[in-house]
């Protein structure tokens, strides 16, 4: 197994500092929702980040170019937090129809490229940080993708299949398939 790399959690955190030392400092409404979100949060970085969507991987996966200090930034994939959406790769025709759906959907909602990040924090898998993500209208993409029947909640525990979820709950748009 592969050790989670720390550069990403490290240049936002670069930036945060700098954000800090020359008066630039997070968004406090955003800082002080990190702050009351609880421990679920350690180690994360509790500032607003400017991104622009590179590409959406999947549901609940994108890569952006974020902005973590004047003239400086990086390009990483974000695994929205919160939220589990089907698996391109699923189990059965139904997960895979309903990733397509999902993917679909999250480049809708960040169809314009602008977003912003939150909660910065890392994540179990190699190059890659878990955070909240905003669009232009702060409109939390997570919930609206949870909202439209896209994607369920997530602790980051184990993830229940989504092929029986899918039998007994059609997200809209989607039909009966067989399981492969």
């Amino acid at each position: 197994m592969r050790c989670p790399s720390p550069l990403p959690l490290l240049a936002f955190a670069a930036g945060l500092g700098a954000a800090s030392l020359t008066g630039q400092g997070p968004n406090e409404t955003v800082a002080a929702g990190a702050a009351q979100a609880g421990p679920h949060l350690a180690g994360a970085v509790p500032g607003a980040f400017k991104a622009e969507v590179v590409r959406v991987i999947d549901g609940d996966t994108l890569e952006a170019r974020v902005a973590v200090w004047p003239g400086q930034e990086i390009v990483t994939r974000v695994r929205l937090a919160g939220i589990d959406a089907p698996e391109v790769d699923g189990r059965c025709a139904a997960e895979k129809q309903a990733a397509s759906a999902a993917r679909e959907a999250l480049a809708r909602l960040v169809g314009d490229g602008a977003v912003v990040l939150s909660e910065v924090r890392p994540d179990k898998y190699f190059g890659r940080v878990v955070a909240r993500v905003a669009d232009a209208a702060w409109r939390d993409v997570g919930q609206l993708m949870r909202e439209a029947g896209h994607a369920r909640a997530y602790d980051g525990g184990r993830r229940a299949s989504w092929c029986e979820a899918l039998e007994t709950r059609r997200p809209p748009g989607l039909t009966p398939a067989p399981r492969e």
